[in-house]
């Protein structure tokens, strides 16, 4: 896809993808870093910007919400991990427990700023991890990236009605404002014992299939509830290189290959 005009420190990002959810509570942030990660495992070159900015979970998901970012000629640079890059309004709070109490021009401002003044360098892929719903938030991150491209959303869900149903607002959102919807991936799907690794549906299951059917949209899979995960992003440790057995594993790259051939076709 040709796009006009100057890029700026977007020039040398190959693709823009949002990771979207209808609800709060659904584990998108999670989805956002579990992905982030299986991709920069196949050899990627990946970056993570998170706009969730009352809710900047991402640093400490990835284990380095102590970083500070820096200066550059070119703008911030963003704190890495390992080889992935990452910029979050956590790494400028001068206390991790501030509330970020802004009207939404101010909001608006700031997601400009990392939208234009991140020094990102190359990369393959950028996730753009979004606020729960369809807010200004949104809109600020599409009108920002109008002189790059966004590539496509991807919807995150969880098996029960109500989040479903919230999910169908967001596909909605992405038809009117023309982003194009990769898929839909279904978090917390089922329970994994961590003593004998069974999956149980605790909750509803296939709510996010049957959505992906009923509107048209690509499943990518299903993740369940898996403690080893749940620990690993509190922690902030790599899950996925720390437990490449589990079924768990599989799942997310499933999920991350399915989302690398889509960018390819």
């Amino acid at each position: 896809m040709e796009v006009n005009g100057d890029r700026g420190n977007l020039e040398k990002v190959q693709h823009v993808l949002l990771v979207l959810s209808g609800k709060g509570g659904v584990g998108k942030s999670t989805i956002t870093t579990q992905l982030a990660l299986a991709l920069l495992h196949a050899g990627k070159k990946v970056g993570v910007l998170d706009v969730d900015l009352c809710g900047p979970s991402i640093p400490r998901m990835l284990g380095v919400h102590e970083c500070e970012v820096h200066q550059c000629d070119s703008g911030w640079v963003p704190v890495r991990v390992g080889s992935l890059s990452v910029m979050s309004i956590g790494f400028l709070l001068d206390h991790p427990d501030d509330a970020i109490i802004w009207r939404g021009p101010k909001k608006s401002a700031l997601i400009g700023q990392f939208v234009s003044d991140v020094a990102w360098g190359e990369l393959d892929v950028l996730l753009v991890d979004t606020p729960p719903g369809t807010s200004d938030e949104h809109l600020a991150v599409l009108e920002n990236l109008k002189k790059h491209r966004v590539d496509g959303a991807i919807l995150v869900t969880t098996p029960q009605a109500v989040s479903v149903g919230d999910v169908r607002r967001e596909i909605t959102f992405c038809k009117r404002t023309g982003v194009k919807i990769l898929g839909i991936v279904e978090n917390m799907s089922g329970f994994v014992c961590p003593h004998c690794s069974e999956c149980s549906s605790i909750f509803s299951t296939g709510g996010g299939e049957e959505l992906a059917k009923l509107t048209g949209s690509h499943f990518l899979g299903s993740v369940p509830l898996d403690p080893l995960l749940s620990a690993s992003v509190e922690e902030g440790r790599d899950f996925l290189q720390t437990f490449p057995e589990s079924a768990t594993y599989g799942a997310i790259r499933g999920i991350a290959d399915t989302v690398l051939n889509s960018l390819q076709d």
